[in-house]
This record gives C-alpha cells, structure tokens and sequence, in this order.
C-alpha cells in the first residue's frame, strides 16, 4: 500500500454517493479505505478503479457495532499509518410508512447505522488524527437535505438526519484544538440507484405523487473534493447540493 499519499476512509463505499466520492478520492491521488457491510460490493468499487485499486483496502465494516469499528480503524492504520479524511457516509432507512406503524427493530436500525455508526467512526478517525504526525485531519458528514426538512412517513431517518447536524456542529468545535475540521454534506436526489424511483414518483407532503428532478453524483464527488482540498486552517461548515431540473411531466 501507498504510505506517502493522502488517505481517506469512506464509510457505505460499496453503492450511490460513497462508490462515487470513493472513486474521486482515489482519481484525485488519494489511498482510499473502503467500508461497508458487502465485502463484495467494495471489491466491486475497487475493481470500477482500475488501476488506482492498488491504493484502495476494502474491510467489511458494520459502523453500529463499535468491536466492527475498532477493527476498521485497525486495518487502516495497520496499511497506511495515518488518516487525512473521513467521508461518513453510511446510512440506511425504515419502510416508509406511519410512525405509529414501525416497529423498534426498525427505528433502532436506523438509529444504529445513521447516527451512532457516524459517532464510532468519527471517534475512530479523531484518535487517529490526534496521534499521527502531522497531525489533523478533516470529517465530512453526509447529512442530506432531510437535516432541514422530512419526507413523509420518514421520522427515522430524518430524525438522524438532523443529529448529524448536531453532531458535526460538536465535531467541528471540540476538532478545532486539534487541528481536525468537520463539515456538512446535505444532498437532495443525487441519482443512484436508490433515488432512481423519484424520477417516476414519490409521496408528497401534500399527499400526491409526483416526479422529483434527480443530478449527476458526480457533483456530489465534486463537492466532497473541494472540501477535502481546503488546508485545515479553513473549512466548509455546511454545503447543500440538490437538484433543481424540473422533471418532466405528461399531460393527460
């Protein structure tokens, strides 16, 4: 493994906005650690980057567990000695329907990936970045537009959602000391493949179903890049990137 570029650690790297921010970093010189529950998926997004996997470390990761996250944090200072970037970015949702309707497995499960795996793995990489020379680093938070505003039928996720806002806020002030910056990713309908259904339709706040525009994620990657590109004497807090095309609709 390469020891001299930069190294970022990418949680929910194995599909959507974490394959594309992964493959990114990696085209942009940095050795990339790869997380995710899907050992498979990971290899997937390593071998989409061709050459550059040879600077990338795939390590099955389940982010709510903190015995999963001791052991990902392990195996990156194990191969690269240090951790310059920590894009936290896996997350998961609940069947979208009435609150009064989940059940606790299901609130808990969201609870445990969105919020707590970003709290473990925020642990992890501040350790890392306190010790390792130079020392600092930087955190991106995947917060979603859902920080500002619900989806119906979505309490679960929004809720996490908007901790995550809370959290980076803390991040970013108890990180400063240290040379650690923190800041907010919020998108709204990159187009993977799990927002691919908003494009057909998608309940409403006022209770129909209708179209939503969708964009490149590769404008996310974009994002994330300039972001981690600031020296650590500068920081983007927050940064909303969202769709804004129009979609389509039919007249009948």
């Amino acid at each position: 493994m390469d020891q001299t570029a930069k190294v970022a650690m990418v949680t929910g790297a194995g599909s959507g906005v974490g394959r594309a921010v992964a493959l990114a970093l990696a085209q942009n010189g940095y050795s990339v650690v790869l997380a995710g529950r899907r050992i498979e998926k990971l290899q997937e997004t390593a071998a989409i980057a061709g050459q550059k996997s040879a600077r990338m470390l795939a390590i099955a990761t389940d982010v709510g567990r903190p015995e999963s996250v001791d052991a990902l944090f392990a195996g990156a200072n194990k191969a690269f000695g240090r951790l310059d970037l920590l894009f936290n970015n896996a997350g998961a949702t609940a069947p979208g329907v009435p609150m009064e309707e989940l059940t606790f497995a299901q609130w808990s499960h969201v609870v445990s990936v969105n919020l707590t795996g970003a709290f473990l793995c925020a642990q992890g990489a501040i350790r890392m970045m306190k010790a390792q020379q130079p020392r600092g680093g930087r955190i991106i938070n995947n917060g979603s537009i859902s920080a500002h505003a619900p989806r119906p039928n979505s309490a679960p996720y929004t809720a996490t959602k908007h901790a995550i806002t809370g959290l980076t806020k803390s991040i970013s002030l108890d990180g400063r000391a240290h040379d650690i910056a923190c800041g907010q990713i919020d998108i709204g309908n990159a187009l993977t493949d799990l927002s691919a259904k908003f494009q057909t339709g998608t309940l409403q706040a006022n209770g129909e179903f209708r179209p939503e525009p969708t964009f490149d994620v590769k404008h996310v990657a974009n994002a994330v890049l300039y972001m981690a590109g600031l020296p650590l004497d500068a920081n983007v807090q927050f940064i909303t990137v969202m769709a804004t095309k129009m979609p389509f609709v039919g007249r009948g």
